[in-house]
Formats: C-alpha cells, structure tokens, sequence
C-alpha cells in the first residue's frame, strides 16, 4: 500500500535537512515557471524568447537561472547516498531510478507521439517546432547523469583535499576560457561542461561536510566576479542561453556561469536559517514531500504542457498578442495557470513511473553477496550510464523531429540522429538497471 504524503511527512527524522529539500523543488519550480515565461509564440506559430524580444529582462536572469543550486543540491545528496551505500553499481541505481524511469516513459511516449505525426504528415509549424523543443530539458538530465556517475571519484578527491579539489575544477574551467577566448582553440569550449557543473556538484560535497562557512564572502565574490567578466570580456548579460547569440553562457557553459552559481550557492547559504525554519513547518514540509515527489515528471512534461497550451489557442482562434505588449502581459496568468493545470494532468497520468519498485530479497541475497557481484556489476554500470548520457544529451539537441528523416545534430563533433539517441539512451538505462540488481 503507497504511504500518504502526510505519512511519509510525519515519518521524517529530525536529523533530516529539510532546508535542501526546499531548495530542490524551489530550483526546479523556478525553472519551470521561467520556461513558461520565456515561451513567446506569436500567431503564426512561430515561438520565440520574450529574453529576446525584450533585453532589458536579461538582468533577471542572474536571480532566476537558478539551475546552479538544483545541482549544489544534488552534490549534497549524492555525498550522503554514496557514503550510505558505496558499491558503485548499486549507487547508481539507487539515484537514478527516480530520475531514469520517468525520463524513458517521456522518451518512449514522445518518439511514439513524432512517428504518428510524421506518418500524417502533421509535423509543420507550431507542432514541427514542439517536437524539438519539447526534448531541450532533457540536457539537465544527461548532465544530472555525469554527476551521479562521477561521484565516487570525485568524492575521494573533496575528502582528501577539501576546497582545493574545487579549487582545480574552477581553475580547469577558467582555463578553458582562455583557451577559447584567447587562444582560439577549437571544440575546447566543451570541456567546461565539466568542468563548471561538476565544480557546482563539489560545493555540494562542501556543504554536507559544513564546509561552506563564509556564505556572504561566497556571494559577494561570485557576484563580483560575474560582473567583471560580463563587463569586461567576451560574455554575454543573459545567464541563460539566448538564440541568435555568438557566445552563450549557458550551453557550453562559461567561468562566468561559475562565478554566477558561486553568487548564488552563497545567497541560499545565507537563507539558511529562516529557510530550514520554514521548513520545519508541517504545512509546508508536507507540500514539500508532495512536490518532491512528482518533480522529476512535472520538470520532464511542462514544456509540452504549455506548448500544448498555445497549440489549443491557435486551434481554438483565440487571439495571441504580439510577445511583450501589453494585452500579452495581461494573459500571462491566465496561460500560466492552464499550464498548470495541464502538466498536473501529466503528472497525474506519469507520477507511478517516478515511485521506485518494491524490492524483494533475492536468495543468496546480503553483504556477502554484494560483495561477490559487485565487481562485475561496476563496470557495466559505468557503460550503462555513459550510453544513456550520450543518448540523452543527443536527444536534447536533436529533438524527436526527423525520426523518419534521419535528421542530425551535432554532439561536441559527433553527428548523432533521434532514432540511435533512443536506442543509445534505452540500451544504457536496461544496463543500469541490470548492474544494480546484482
């Protein structure tokens, strides 16, 4: 019988921080809600970036790219979780269940859903565009998936040399960017998504030793750093990626995005108390558990939520203003809360693929026994994960467009197509899984 939010709400332990559970929903609803906002599709069907229509909100980015503090998060849990449970094979199964289950139902629905459209020749205008943009967030997931499965080296690295195993990936990636900028090299620029986002994953490391004990001095040098960097170098306002741009700081990501997250892991550090405060509430750590557990299938089905929110208003003729004017502004609430209700619909329909399976005692089942399997198990884990990071980065930029086609795009310099980056991710998933059960 599944246990009630309530339940499972009254059943947490004191010892629990509550205050990281708050921030991860807090993170992923605030990207949510500036998906939404930053979708502007104008009556042709066209969709654009309002961050493009109008550039002076580009400055709110640098609050609300807040993705940063979703992966510090995940550094802080992947810490305790792999020190809970050190057999490689078995960590890793254990924190991506949640995460890969309802990211292959959301593939396997979504390359089923292209190939009818494409079969009826229905994958022009705003559907055609919905079928690339749908898969975009799937880019937090293939990076998501290089942290969990650089963990454990990464946390014997934090456990001997503390902030200088930071320290190394930081200046990794600024040098990346003086390769890239200065020197011209090419395709170095794609190192840094490693470099940045795994350093982001260390402060994490750093928090769940209490480390991170100068939260203002973290802010205020990463907020500073941020600032120069933009205003002096080659780096664009926007923290978030714009389209049309020559240099983004998103995607690949740059040391200013560094500095950003460090501006921002210091500002919630600083929130810490009335944040762990208010969620001690019961009100809002019930909503909190809720929340937390449907937010991977809320984060995966918004997109198509609120693409399918403005297909029906083109369908049904309702009038779209043009992106930015006064009568869109006004419309904003009203198409915010149907997208709301939309992906509540989705996640209603999706939420049992995030619950992990019961699991049962195998014979022969204990300590000694996952020990015997766990150096087999290891490496077939590590293949299984870099299959399903390669399949889903590559479906993130290549969209579910094209299936028939043979559509491609470009993977760091690796041409790949949506039909093997489904294949690719699917084969790298049933490994996972297979090591873990070991």
């Amino acid at each position: 019988m599944a246990i009630s939010v309530s339940e499972l709400a009254a059943r947490t332990p004191d010892t629990r921080d509550r205050y990281i559970d708050l921030l991860r929903v807090a993170s992923l609803a605030t990207v949510v809600l500036g998906h939404w906002l930053m979708a502007a599709v104008t009556a042709d069907g066209s969709v654009g970036n309002l961050l493009a229509v109008v550039p002076q909100l580009q400055v709110l980015t640098w609050v609300l790219q807040i993705m940063p503090v979703f992966f510090f998060v995940g550094g802080f849990s992947h810490a305790l979780s792999y020190r809970s449970r050190p057999g490689y094979a078995a960590f890793l199964r254990t924190r991506l269940q949640r995460l890969l289950r309802p990211t292959m139902v959301f593939i396997g629905v979504w390359t089923a859903a292209a190939l009818v459209v494409q079969l009826l020749g229905g994958d022009g205008g705003l559907t055609g565009v919905a079928l690339r943009l749908v898969a975009q967030p799937l880019w937090f997931i293939g990076i998501y998936l290089a942290m969990v499965a650089f963990t454990p080296p990464l946390l014997k690295l934090h456990e001997r040399y503390g902030w200088g195993a930071f320290a190394a990936l930081a200046g990794g990636a600024a040098l990346v960017d003086a390769l890239r900028f200065a020197a011209g090299v090419p395709y170095v620029e794609f190192l840094n998504f490693a470099f940045v986002w795994l350093a982001v994953h260390q402060l994490g490391f750093l928090r769940a030793d209490g480390r991170v004990r100068a939260p203002a001095a973290l802010a205020v040098c990463g907020l500073a750093g941020a600032a120069a960097l933009v205003a002096l170098g080659p780096y664009p306002l926007s923290m978030v990626g714009m389209p049309g741009e020559k240099v983004s700081n998103m995607a690949p990501p740059t040391f200013a995005l560094l500095c950003h997250a460090l501006w921002l892991v210091g500002a919630v550090e600083l929130l810490r108390r009335p944040g762990g405060r208010l969620a001690r509430r019961p009100a809002v750590w019930r909503a909190v558990v809720a929340a937390n557990g449907v937010a991977m299938t809320a984060f995966l089905w918004h997109l198509t939520a609120m693409l399918g929110v403005y297909g029906a208003m083109l369908a049904l003729d309702v009038p779209l203003p043009e992106p930015a004017s006064g009568a869109w502004w006004a419309q904003v609430p009203v198409r915010l809360a149907v997208a709301a209700a939309v992906t509540g619909l989705l996640v209603a329909a999706f939420r049992a693929v995030e619950r992990p399976p019961a699991r049962r005692a195998a014979p022969g089942s204990g300590a000694g026994a996952a020990v015997r399997g766990a150096g087999g198990s290891g490496p077939v884990a590590a293949l299984g994960i870099t299959l399903c990071l390669f399949g889903v980065l590559g479906l993130s930029m290549v969209g579910f467009g094209g299936l028939l086609e043979g559509r491609s795009a470009v993977l760091v310099a690796v041409p790949v197509t949506a039909p093997a980056a489904v294949v690719t991710a699917l084969a790298g998933w049933l490994l996972v899984e297979r090591a873990g059960r070991a």
